[in-house]
């Protein structure tokens, strides 16, 4: 399980940064959603790029975990850090980070599926694509018609 760091003495000076693992694919899938979604609220830094600079944050860790860095130091890990991201979205209603941070069962529950996902991020990335396709910016209900066609297939069995 990632550990959760919650300060940094080396915060970013101007706006958020958002630093995730610069060779894993499922990350680059969503980061690219992220970007979308933030503008140019966040920066979007790989570990391998900045983790010297991070010198109270292990190398383990940020290999465990995305991390969102603050410029007053506030650090949030893991699936909080995805969640944070949304309250940068020029769209600004989404609750996840709000549920994370007041729902002790949201919060196990993200932090179990995230370290599951984070364990096997190759298989994720491909169901990810089976169930929302290959483009991030425009993710498609698949997972919607394959429900349809195991339902259809259900009553033409059991009829």
């Amino acid at each position: 399980m990632f550990h959760k760091i919650l300060k940094t003495k080396y915060p970013p000076k101007y706006k958020p940064v958002l630093i995730w693992d610069g060779h894993c694919g499922f990350c680059k899938f969503w980061i690219t959603r992220w970007k979308a979604k933030t503008g140019d609220a966040l920066e979007f830094k790989t570990f391998q790029e900045t983790s010297q600079q991070y010198k109270d944050f292990p190398l383990k860790e940020f290999k465990k975990a995305s991390r969102l860095i603050e410029p007053n130091g506030n650090v949030f890990s893991g699936p909080d850090s995805a969640y944070r991201c949304y309250d940068y979205a020029e769209r600004k209603s989404y609750p996840y980070h709000r549920w994370y941070a007041s729902n002790k069962i949201f919060r196990s529950l993200s932090d179990k599926a995230y370290n599951y996902i984070a364990k096997h991020r190759p298989a994720m990335l491909q169901l990810t694509k089976i169930l929302f396709g290959n483009n991030p910016l425009s993710l498609k209900p698949y997972w919607l018609l394959y429900i349809l066609g195991i339902i259809l297939l259900f009553f033409m069995v059991f009829q």
